[in-house]
């Protein structure tokens, strides 16, 4: 079975990637690029400890790799990444969890031709609201860490998300445009319980907003 590393940012996608990949695998190491930059082009921006407590509760190997998050120079941290996985696991192939962004798929799948590594994006054209459906269906608890679109407000920060907030994504994409999947920027999240989890992840947090609609979480994680 072909080795798989996943490139892993706490969130719905990278864990549906991960979820799915044990199906068609063997998946050896979860890899994160840690970016200064909360507007970074290409990374959600995660928290170590979370990542740490994550791959813990997955029992896998957790690889970071340091950027600034600035638009193209990341993609060398990428490399950096990449390079060291295949090394030190053997990977042969990465999972990827894009769903409409070409700026993303675009450049993950241009490092792995020249590393020699397959690229594997289950997510690829998916539609976002039944991927997140099938998540809430399975078991995965979903919280939102970060917003920054108009129509999301602190209510959406923290709590496990339900399949009646799908609901509610769905009527604010109709209606101003926001992306289900929040791969625009509008959302991120984070993961932390689920049918591949072997223990819940405890956190306390704290609301910070800047705005109305734009505003994250201080996060402990126990």
């Amino acid at each position: 079975m072909m080795r798989i590393g996943i490139l892993f940012s706490s969130g719905k996608d990278s864990t549906t990637v991960l979820w799915k990949a044990k199906e068609h695998y063997e998946v050896v190491c979860l890899m994160s690029i840690l970016p200064d930059n909360p507007d970074s082009y290409m990374f959600q921006k995660p928290l170590k400890e979370l990542l740490e407590r994550q791959a813990a509760s997955l029992h896998l190997p957790l690889i970071t790799q340091h950027t600034a998050g600035e638009k193209e120079d990341e993609l060398a941290e990428l490399i950096l990444l990449l390079r060291r996985a295949k090394e030190e696991h053997g990977i042969e192939a990465v999972g990827v969890g894009a769903i409409a962004s070409s700026y993303q798929n675009d450049r993950v799948k241009a490092i792995c031709d020249d590393l020699g590594l397959e690229v594997y994006a289950p997510l690829w054209n998916a539609d976002p609201q039944k991927h997140i459906r099938e998540l809430l269906a399975a078991g995965f608890d979903i919280r939102m860490t970060r917003i920054a679109a108009d129509g999301l407000t602190a209510e959406w920060l923290g709590r496990r998300l339900t399949p009646d907030d799908v609901d509610r994504l769905v009527q604010l994409h109709e209606k101003l445009g926001l992306s289900v999947a929040g791969e625009g920027g509008e959302f991120e999240t984070i993961v932390l319980d689920g049918p591949i989890f072997s223990e819940p992840i405890s956190i306390e947090y704290e609301v910070k907003m800047e705005s109305e609609n734009r505003g994250e979480l201080t996060l402990v994680v126990r």
